[in-house]
């Protein structure tokens, strides 16, 4: 069953495309590319400031703005990683650090959905300090988003 999922992922329209045209693969790569830089851009900065760095900053001025654009790289990076992933499914679902980066990920959008669905997040935003348990989340945060990136670069070298 999954053999007929890849080989189905493989011939879909936007995976025949990505295959036959070398412009729109580097077009689609270097979105994907610019979508993790903005993520990664945003959420750094932040799970820096959560941890206690840059104290002069204030929170509840860039914590939405940085929290906003994380998530929107993160869901550019998401179907830009999908359109790259159905070029050959098969072999990135083998690969161990392609596996590594989906955990990794899973991993750091678990870890958001828990600081923001809490009230920690607003009370953060309103006192400028994180308490003990965003200071902590901010730091898996951190090595889980900068952990994802490694693994992706790793993919090709597997």
């Amino acid at each position: 069953m999954t053999a007929d999922l890849f080989e189905w992922i493989a011939a879909a329209p936007p995976a025949v495309a990505l295959r036959r045209s070398a412009l729109l693969y580097i077009f689609v790569n270097a979105a994907h590319i610019l979508s993790i830089g903005l993520l990664i851009g945003a959420i750094l900065p932040l799970d820096l400031r959560l941890m206690g760095w840059f104290q002069s900053v204030p929170l509840a001025v860039i914590g939405p703005f940085l929290s906003t654009a994380a998530a929107t790289g993160l869901v550019l990076a998401i179907l830009t990683g999908a359109l790259l992933f159905s070029v050959r499914p098969a072999e990135y679902a083998e690969n161990p650090a392609f596996l590594a980066k989906l955990s990794l990920i899973a991993l750091g959008i678990l870890n958001a959905i828990l600081i923001h669905t809490g009230k920690g997040w607003r009370q953060t935003l309103t006192n400028e300090l994180a308490p003990p348990r965003i200071r902590y989340a901010a730091g898996i945060s951190f090595c889980a988003w900068i952990a994802s990136l490694l693994a992706g670069r790793w993919i090709g070298f597997v």
